[in-house]
């Protein structure tokens, strides 16, 4: 069990922060109107992050968490609320994946309120997730 919880909080880490960082990038794409200094495009660096990067370690941060409560047999109340705020994070997710699309495309349009709104209800649900997390008791 000590190992999933390992694996659970480190993948969870990761994943939070690719989570974060991603609509940080789209901010800085969305305003920035010049051609980048790097040499590849951000476009390709972005879709790479989210695919290879923070994807897997969503989809290990929710597998590991699963495993917790199945092996655990933890249940309560509190468990639905935090499902619900990573639900919440799953979403945020997609929508980063969505505005990367829209960012490929050269739809910039509301792409820079957009990054700024996922960022902060991906903060706000992660600080959730925290707070529900440390305020159970613990268990053996």
């Amino acid at each position: 069990m000590t190992w999933i919880k390992f694996l659970h909080i480190a993948t969870l880490v990761c994943w939070c922060g690719a989570l974060l960082y991603l609509p940080a990038l789209l901010l800085a794409n969305a305003r920035s109107r010049s051609a980048s200094s790097f040499e590849v495009p951000a476009t390709v660096i972005l879709r790479f992050l989210f695919t290879h990067i923070a994807t897997p370690f969503a989809l290990l941060a929710i597998i590991s968490g699963t495993l917790l409560f199945i092996v655990g047999q933890i249940a309560g109340g509190w468990l639905v609320l935090k499902l619900a705020a990573v639900s919440g994070m799953v979403l945020c997710h997609v929508l980063c994946g969505a505005l990367i699309v829209r960012l490929e495309q050269k739809r910039l349009r509301g792409l820079a309120p957009a990054s700024a709104l996922i960022a902060i209800v991906s903060a706000a649900l992660m600080l959730a997730v925290l707070v529900l997390v440390l305020s159970t008791p613990f268990e053996a």
